[in-house]
């Protein structure tokens, strides 16, 4: 792509206080860094991402105030993390994390192991215990 063809779609959901850097090549032929502050497919697609992770923790954070899931869903939704990951961060094995989910085993659950998955959220552990109440 030549220096001059890089996208310059101005309408992205950064407003373009965020710009990429991607390298193109100048008149002469040698490849030059050029930034760009998105071009509209890519600001589509971003777009979508993002409703779609706001949805998933808006449904989750629902779930949670009417008791039906545990707040550490919550928070690895909101944190964009899945069973796997969070597994590997609090130490424990998938099914624990899963079991983990439910209110009543939440509850039981001490505070050493709240305070890893408090810190796996980067929040206090009073705030994880107080979303549990």
């Amino acid at each position: 792509m030549k220096k001059e063809e890089v996208p310059q779609d101005g309408n992205n959901m950064h407003d373009g206080k965020f710009k990429q850097l991607f390298y193109a090549t100048d008149d002469a032929g040698a490849y030059v860094p050029v930034t760009s502050v998105g071009w509209e497919p890519e600001n589509i697609a971003m777009q979508q991402a993002w409703e779609e992770v706001n949805a998933k923790i808006e449904e989750a954070h629902k779930a949670m105030q009417a008791g039906e899931v545990s707040p550490i869903l919550y928070y690895m939704e909101k944190t964009i993390m899945d069973l796997p990951l969070l597994a590997s961060y609090v130490n424990k094995f998938q099914w624990q994390v899963k079991r983990h989910l439910k209110p009543a085993v939440f509850r039981k659950l001490n505070d050493d192991t709240l305070r890893k998955y408090a810190a796996a959220f980067k929040i206090s552990l009073e705030e994880l215990k107080k979303a549990g109440q």
